[in-house]
């Protein structure tokens, strides 16, 4: 549960509405004043030069201007963009698919301009999509993999593009596990495979898996309102929200993040704090009707869970989850305690140039909804524990897992996203914040388990993450 300055790459279907692309050698823009304002717009993005970036704007995108900073912000996570296919075309307005230079993700360009003369554009949007099936990549051999894969981190790990940690397992046991960059740039001690990392929502894996074992042992049914737990709940609407909703984050909760939030960061101590200051607001629309991420509705699962067990969050995940599986490295503890190998994020989001400490974006603890850290050890262990059915039964190991209507495309789950990445099925879920990104995935018919853990901005960890993903061996 940690606060992005940019929304998740790390899940489905976001509307970033940053974007740089570039013309394609193999691929034509039409000849209409709307492909050809993107076509400059697009050139002038790429080059990365402020100044020239500025100037494109001011003359044709005015709007834009206040968007400087995230714009070359953006543009020096990707890489730019390549133009792979325009799937629609008129005088006004231009639709576009789109791939990231620095990785294998997809977007869906939409570029309007005005109908008359000089044809300013009017608005841009990219949507983040998953990778066509029309554009495949080549399922090569496991050993294949493992070469690409390590000289693509020796590569991004010497231009500062990722540093933290990969393990690549198979039937359970890892086929790649190592380490790159550093955990303390100022003492230069490098990351290793013990090395703490914040994982951001990752955490919501565990909250989901903690409900389900509640929900198993028939102390907590799904379709019951968060009222029947919480009875003095403040708020009536939210009250009626079910633990389902919860779960798909189709319950209207709404977020904790904003102006609040940064006022009071350092004050929520515990689950009730956040209640407390978030507990009188109503829903943001009716209950199961809208997919929404909402930190919020994993933050009262959380309260849930310790009413229904008796126990602290902490503790009951500790003692349910960490100790079946074996993850002794895991943990939430709060930052101002000092945690043996916990790394130090870096960040070069907000007004930062230079990699910069990310603590001033760090909340007191982390939640149900986020904020603790593991290993990519202890994510394999985890995956192996969900799937010998150490943590839940098969059948509902099958519910927390599998993609529930109502969801975008129905792939979202309870706490873990279910898609198919280049034809091969894989579930998890990731994290990012400033100075954190992190990804588990566990793709049960070809016996992979994918786990990457990054200190440093998205989309450092999910790019490595789908790089392997999307070339699995068949």
């Amino acid at each position: 549960m940690k606060k992005p300055s940019i929304p998740l790459w790390t899940a489905v279907f976001l509307v970033l509405n940053v974007a740089g692309v570039t013309c394609s050698a193999q691929v034509q823009f039409p000849d209409t004043p709307a492909a050809r304002q993107c076509a400059a717009w697009l050139q002038a993005f790429n080059r990365g030069d402020r100044e020239a970036y500025r100037d494109f704007l001011q003359k044709k995108f005015p709007s834009r201007v206040e968007r400087l900073d995230q714009d070359l912000d953006f543009r020096e996570r990707t890489g730019g963009f390549e133009l792979r296919k325009v799937e629609e075309s008129t005088p006004a307005k231009l639709v576009a698919l789109v791939q990231e230079r620095a990785s294998d993700q997809f977007g869906r360009l939409t570029l309007e301009v005005e109908a008359v003369e000089p044809h300013q554009i009017t608005s841009l949007a990219l949507r983040a999509i998953p990778r066509p099936a029309e554009f495949p990549l080549p399922h090569g051999s496991e050993s294949e993999l493992i070469a690409d894969l390590r000289k693509r981190l020796e590569t991004d790990a010497a231009a500062g593009s990722f540093a933290g940690t990969v393990l690549v397992s198979k039937n359970g046991k890892p086929i790649f596990a190592e380490a790159y960059g550093l955990a303390d740039r100022e003492h230069r001690t490098p990351n290793t495979l013990k090395t703490l990392f914040r994982i951001g929502s990752m955490n919501k894996m565990f909250t989901a898996v903690a409900t389900l074992q509640l929900v198993q042992a028939n102390k907590l049914g799904l379709n019951d309102a968060l009222g029947k737990y919480l009875t003095d709940y403040p708020n009536k609407e939210i009250a009626a929200v079910t633990i389902r909703e919860l779960l798909t984050h189709t319950g209207g909760t709404g977020d904790i993040f904003g102006p609040e939030f940064d006022a009071h960061r350092l004050e929520l101590h515990t689950l009730q704090d956040y209640l407390k200051l978030y507990g009188r607001r109503g829903v943001k629309y009716d209950p199961g009707s809208t997919f929404e991420y909402s930190n919020y509705g994993f933050i009262l699962l959380g309260l849930v869970i310790e009413k229904v067990s008796g126990k602290s969050y902490y503790d009951y995940v500790r003692e349910h989850i960490f100790a079946p599986a074996g993850m002794a490295s895991s943990g939430s503890e709060p930052e101002d305690q000092a945690v043996t190998d916990r790394s130090i994020g870096y960040t070069k989001m907000g007004a930062n140039t230079q990699w910069q400490p990310n603590t001033n974006t760090l909340p007191y603890r982390g939640t149900s909804a986020g904020g603790g850290y593991s290993t990519v050890e202890d994510l394999l262990r985890f995956a192996n524990a969900l799937q010998e059915n150490k943590l839940l039964n098969a059948h509902y190991t099958e519910m927390l897992t599998a993609g529930k209507a109502g969801t975008p495309d129905s792939t979202y789950a309870y706490g873990f996203v279910d898609h198919k990445i280049n034809g091969t099925r894989c579930f998890g879920h990731s994290g990012g914040a400033p100075g954190m990104n992190g990804d588990l995935e566990i793709c049960p018919g070809r016996g992979y388990v994918v786990a990457v853990l990054a200190n440093i901005d998205p989309p450092a960890a999910s790019r490595v993450s789908d790089f392997i993903t999307n070339r699995l061996p068949e």
